[in-house]
């Protein structure tokens, strides 16, 4: 199928289809002899995969450092997650991103924290810039 109507079935658009590809997340389809991208049924499984590994929170990046594991969670049914992760599953980049979460849910936490306390003394600490 084309790439309108691959990326309709995938539920996405033609210009995500084409970054996924730049990005090495999505193989070089097929072309037809006029040049167009062809996908089969693979392609759409295999984006619907990285749609949904974005969808709770990992990045193009980290699809990207394991590309070759998508195709593995597209299969029907999809292979479970071992017990004994290793360094090439996802494994070590879900633990990265929940770091990087957390850290980012800490300063929120923080900056909420503080402005907060302004908020509850009305302001009178904070700095005016025209004050020498």
């Amino acid at each position: 199928m084309r790439i309108g109507d691959a990326a309709a079935a995938a539920g996405t658009t033609p210009r995500a289809l084409r970054f996924y590809e730049q990005r090495g997340l999505l193989p070089p389809p097929a072309r037809s002899a006029s040049g167009q991208r062809e996908y089969g049924p693979a392609d759409i499984a295999r984006v619907r995969v990285i749609r949904q590994l974005l969808a709770v929170g990992l990045t193009v990046d980290d699809l990207a450092s394991r590309p070759h594991r998508l195709d593995l969670l597209a299969e029907d049914p999809p292979r479970r997650c071992t017990a004994d992760p290793g360094p090439e599953t996802y494994a070590p980049v879900v633990r990265a991103r929940l770091a990087t979460l957390d850290a980012e849910i800490a300063r929120l936490t923080a900056l909420r924290t503080k402005l907060a306390h302004h908020a509850a003394t009305g302001g009178a600490d904070i700095p005016h810039p025209h004050s020498t």
